[in-house]
C-alpha cells in the first residue's frame, strides 16, 4: 500500500502533537508494508486505543480502504483470526457435518430441517424426560409444524448442566459490591420458588406474571414458574398501570411476582402500587423497603412469607407444545399481541447464542434487558443452556458505574441495543474502562448506525458487533453475523442458521431490497396468539415460494442485500416502530394521545435520522374542532400522557401540527406519506 500519512493529517483528526509525531513512522512502515486486511488487523492490535478520537479511528480506515472494490460491499472493522474461526462452535459443526465452509453449513441447516434441529437438541445436551420418536412431523403444514414429537421435558432440566459449583449469575447494586450466584445456589432457589407455588395450590398450565426488573430473584422466580409446570406471564417493570392491567386481562395471571419499588439512585420507582392500580390478581411483592410488610393489601404476600425452605424438586413433566412464558408484541392494532413461547422456543434461543454469539462454557454475557422484552427471557436460556454466566447490573446502563461493572465482571459478551451505544458516545461514560475481555458485542431491537457501532468495536480494541434482528414471536433472530465472518459497521452477514427468507418488492417479487418473508419451518416460530388469529397475522394473503410449496411467513421488517451478500436494516415497513429498543405499534400511542385534551386526531411515526441509526418518534396532531393555539408545550403535554398512560421510556422527538391527515379511500391513515413528507 503506497499511501503515506502526513503528521498534520493526524492532527487534524484530534491527536496531539505529540501522539501524532511518535504515531506517524509506523503508521506509514504498516500501510507501505502490509496488504489491506492486514494491515487494519494490525492498526486496530498496535496503534488504535479507546482513549484516541473516533475520527482518528475512522480516518485511518478510510486510509487503509480506499481502493476497496464497492462491489465487495462496506468495509469491514473486524476480520476474525485463523485461531478465532477455528475455536468457535460454528467451526466445530462444520467439522461435524465435514463441510468445508459456512455457506456449506446455512444451506445444509435449511435444507434438512429437521436434522438440523435434531443435531441442535444433542449439541445442546438438552435433558429430555422422554426421548421423541421424530425431531419434525410436518403432517399439518410448515404452517403447524410439530417438534420433537412424543418428547416430554421441562426446560429449566437444560439450564442446570453446568458444573453445581460455577457462576450463573453475577450482579451488582449501583454502588455496591460484586455479588455471585452459582449453578447449586440458582437451581435450589428455583426449587424453592417452584415448591412454594405448589404450596400455594398452583398446578400445571397456571399463569403467574412477573413485573420486576431483571434480577438474581427475578430469574430464579421466572424458572420457578416454569419447572413447576406454569407459564409465566412476562410484564415489563416501566409500563403504566393501564398497560399492567391489559396484559394481566390478556393472559388471565392468577398471580403476579413484584417488588415494592424500582431503586435508581436516590430515585425510587414506585412498582408494587401501580400493581395496586391496576387490580392485579393476588401479589407476592419483594421488599426493598423493611417497613413494606403493612402497606401490603389483605390478599398480597410478601416474598419472605412465600419462600419457603424445601430446595429440591423435580421439575414438571411437559409436552413440547405446552406453554412455558407468555409475551407481548406490538402489531399494527391498539392491543398487543400476546405470543406464548412454548417448552421447545429456548431451544431456538440457546441454538443462535451457542452458534451465531459463540457463547461457550463459562463465558459471562450481559445484556441489559428486562423480562418484559424478548432478550430477558432469551438472555436466560442462551446463557444457562450454555453453560455460561448471567451478568446482571441493577441500575441504568447509561451510567459509568455500568461501564464499571462490564469491567469488573470481566463480560465476555455484551448485547445492547443502538440507542444506548449513542447515549454511551454522547456522555463519553465509557471513558478509562477496560472491556477488552469482551469477545463479541450484539446489537438488536433497533437499526444501527455505522458510526455508532464503529465506536462501540473500538471500546474494547476491536471486538465484531454481532447484528442480530428477529422478534418475540421467533424467539430468536432470522438475521445476524457470526464469529466466522468479517464484520462491517450496521450489516448482517447471514439468515440464521436453520432459518431462511426472502426478499419482495409489493408487487410481490423477489429484489435486493424489500420486505422479508421467512420460510418457515423452524423450532422459535409462533403457530399461536391468544387474542389473535395467527394465520391471518403472519400467512394470510402472503406468497408461496418456490412453485407455491412452502406459505411464505410475514415479518414486517425492510432489509437490503448488499453487493458482498451482507445486509443492512432499513426498519418497518407497517405501522409497528421500534424506540428506543422496545417494539410499539402506532396505534397504542395514538389511542393514549387522541385522549389527551384539545386533540383531535393524531399519528404516530417512525423516522430514521439522516446520518442512520435508531428511529425516531415524530408525533402529527390534527387539534380538536374550535381548538386554537401554538404548538409550543404540546410536546411536553403528549409526553407527559405516554409516560404516565404508556411508557415513560417512549420519548417525542417531534410535534408537527396539521390540517388533516391523510387517508386512503377506506379511510385508513396513510402514515408511509407522513414518513415521507418528514424532513422533505
Amino acid at each position: 500500500m503506497a499511501t503515506q500519512l502526513t503528521q498534520s493529517q493526524l492532527v487534524d483528526q484530534g491527536l496531539d502533537t505529540t501522539s501524532a509525531k511518535t504515531l506517524l513512522p509506523q503508521i506509514n512502515d504498516l500501510l507501505a508494508t502490509l496488504p489491506t486486511e492486514q494491515c487494519w488487523q494490525q492498526l486496530t492490535r498496535d496503534i488504535l486505543t479507546p482513549e484516541q478520537p473516533l475520527s482518528f479511528h475512522r480516518f485511518l480506515h478510510d486510509t487503509v480502504f480506499a481502493d476497496w472494490d464497492s462491489d465487495r460491499g462496506p468495509a469491514p472493522v473486524w476480520f476474525p483470526t485463523d485461531e478465532q474461526i477455528q475455536t468457535s462452535n460454528i467451526a466445530a459443526l462444520l467439522r461435524h457435518l465435514n463441510l468445508d465452509t459456512y455457506t456449506d453449513l446455512h444451506a445444509w441447516s435449511v435444507q434438512h430441517r429437521a436434522e438440523y434441529w435434531d443435531l441442535m437438541v444433542r449439541k445442546l445436551d438438552l435433558r429430555l424426560q422422554q426421548d421423541y420418536s421424530a425431531a419434525l412431523d410436518l403432517s399439518n403444514g410448515a404452517e403447524n409444524p410439530q417438534w420433537l414429537v412424543g418428547a416430554m421435558l421441562n426446560i429449566v432440566d437444560s439450564c442446570f448442566n453446568a458444573n453445581a459449583d460455577a457462576p450463573a449469575i453475577v450482579w451488582q447494586s449501583e454502588g455496591g459490591p460484586l455479588s455471585t450466584l452459582s449453578y447449586n445456589d440458582l437451581r435450589s432457589l428455583c426449587n424453592r420458588v417452584a415448591n412454594s407455588l405448589v404450596d400455594l395450590g398452583f398446578s400445571p398450565g397456571d399463569t403467574i406474571a412477573i413485573a420486576m426488573p431483571m434480577t438474581a430473584e427475578s430469574v430464579a422466580i421466572y424458572l420457578g414458574i416454569i419447572a413447576a409446570g406454569c407459564t409465566a406471564v412476562s410484564i415489563a417493570d416501566s409500563f403504566s398501570a393501564a398497560e399492567i392491567a391489559t396484559r394481566l386481562r390478556i393472559a388471565a395471571a392468577q398471580a403476579v411476582f413484584t417488588q415494592d419499588f424500582i431503586p435508581r439512585g436516590d430515585q425510587r420507582l414506585p412498582l408494587y402500587p401501580r400493581l395496586v392500580e391496576a387490580d392485579a390478581p393476588r401479589a407476592i411483592v419483594l421488599a426493598c423497603d423493611a417497613s413494606l410488610k403493612a402497606a401490603l393489601r389483605d390478599t398480597d404476600i410478601s416474598w419472605h412469607d412465600f419462600l419457603g425452605t424445601t430446595d429440591t424438586f423435580a421439575p414438571v413433566p411437559r409436552q413440547p407444545g405446552d406453554y412455558i412464558n407468555i409475551l407481548f408484541s406490538s402489531g399494527t392494532t391498539g392491543e398487543p399481541k400476546a405470543i406464548p413461547w412454548t417448552q421447545t422456543t429456548p431451544i431456538k434461543c440457546a441454538a443462535d447464542g451457542y452458534l451465531h454469539h459463540d457463547i461457550q462454557p463459562g463465558e459471562v454475557v450481559a445484556w441489559p434487558t428486562n423480562l418484559g422484552w424478548m432478550m430477558g427471557p432469551w438472555l436466560i436460556f442462551a446463557s444457562l443452556i450454555n453453560r455460561a454466566t448471567i451478568a446482571l447490573y441493577y441500575g441504568p446502563p447509561t451510567s459509568t458505574g455500568f461501564a464499571e461493572f462490564v469491567q469488573r465482571a470481566q463480560v465476555n459478551m455484551l448485547g445492547v441495543v443502538p440507542s444506548l451505544v449513542r447515549a454511551w458516545r454522547d456522555s463519553d461514560c465509557l471513558a478509562g474502562f477496560d472491556w477488552r475481555a469482551i469477545k463479541a458485542f450484539s446489537s438488536t431491537g433497533e437499526c444501527s448506525d455505522p458510526e455508532d457501532m464503529h465506536y462501540l468495536m473500538a471500546q474494547a480494541g476491536y471486538r465484531p458487533v454481532i447484528e442480530y434482528c428477529g422478534g418475540t414471536e421467533i424467539g430468536g433472530g432470522y438475521i445476524a453475523g457470526t464469529l466466522v465472518q468479517a464484520a462491517a459497521p450496521s450489516t448482517f452477514t447471514t439468515p440464521m442458521l436453520g432459518v431462511d427468507f426472502v426478499l419482495l418488492d409489493d408487487d410481490g417479487q423477489p429484489t435486493d431490497s424489500g420486505e422479508v418473508f421467512i420460510l418457515p419451518p423452524s423450532i422459535g416460530l409462533s403457530t399461536e396468539l391468544l387474542n389473535r388469529d395467527h394465520h391471518e397475522v403472519y400467512f394470510a394473503g402472503t406468497p408461496h415460494f418456490p412453485d407455491n410449496a412452502i406459505p411464505l411467513r410475514r415479518h414486517g421488517d425492510q432489509i437490503e442485500r448488499l453487493p458482498n451478500g451482507y445486509y443492512r436494516a432499513h426498519g418497518r415497513v407497517d405501522d409497528t416502530m421500534n424506540i428506543g429498543g422496545i417494539k410499539v405499534s402506532s396505534a397504542e400511542i395514538e389511542r393514549v394521545l387522541n385522549e389527551v385534551e384539545g386533540i383531535g386526531e393524531t399519528a404516530a411515526i417512525a423516522v430514521s435520522p439522516a446520518d442512520g441509526g435508531p428511529s425516531q418518534l415524530v408525533i402529527y396532531v390534527v387539534l380538536a374542532m374550535g381548538v386554537k393555539g401554538e404548538i409550543e408545550g404540546l410536546r411536553d403535554v403528549l409526553q407527559g400522557a405516554i409516560r404516565a398512560r404508556l411508557n415513560p421510556l417512549f420519548k417525542i422527538h417531534d410535534v408537527v401540527a396539521i390540517d388533516v391527515l391523510p387517508r386512503t379511500a377506506s379511510n385508513k391513515v396513510m402514515r408511509r406519506v407522513l414518513r415521507d413528507q418528514y424532513g422533505s
